[in-house]
């Protein structure tokens, strides 16, 4: 059992790294970068860069929740957690599924339409740009409450 819980415990980190650094990574790189980015340039970011990147974002939000709630149900604590009766948890787990909620189902739904990846109207495509990045900016936010939730539990100030 303490083999398993730690494996789980290391995906779920080795995921939840891989999501967080690339969200971070297009929030305070590539986002304020693109428009210092030539013209003639930005079709290699569009059609190479970000749906790579976007790929590994996407799953790396899936299996951090995945591994996450697997280990609090290995861990025997997932309905306590769920239900908010272990707050310091329960917190960090309910950002991290409105944070993956984002990702699926806002941010590259959004993200598609803007690269090009799915046909849209070209107005359509400023919008979805804009709609993708706030949601972006969201789960920015949000990472650093939740972030801050799942450390107190192993770290506890007093």
């Amino acid at each position: 059992m303490e083999m398993e819980l730690f494996l789980i415990r290391y995906l779920h980190v080795i995921s939840g790294i891989m999501w967080i650094g690339l969200l971070w990574y297009f929030n305070f790189v590539q986002i304020p970068t693109m428009p210092k980015i030539p013209d003639e340039q930005k079709p290699a970011i569009g059609k190479h860069i970000a749906p790579e990147a976007l790929f590994w974002f996407r799953w790396g939000a899936f299996f951090t929740v995945f591994f996450g709630l697997a280990l609090a149900w290995r861990s025997g604590y997932l309905m306590d957690a769920l239900l908010l009766e272990e707050p310091n948890i329960g917190f960090g787990m309910w950002l991290g599924m409105i944070m993956a909620f984002n990702v699926w189902f806002v941010i590259w739904p959004n993200q598609k339409i803007a690269l090009g990846i799915v046909e849209a109207e070209a107005d359509a495509k400023p919008a979805a740009a804009r709609k993708a990045m706030l949601f972006s900016r969201t789960n920015t936010m949000l990472s650093i409450p939740m972030l801050a939730s799942m450390i107190s539990v192993q770290n506890p100030i007093m």
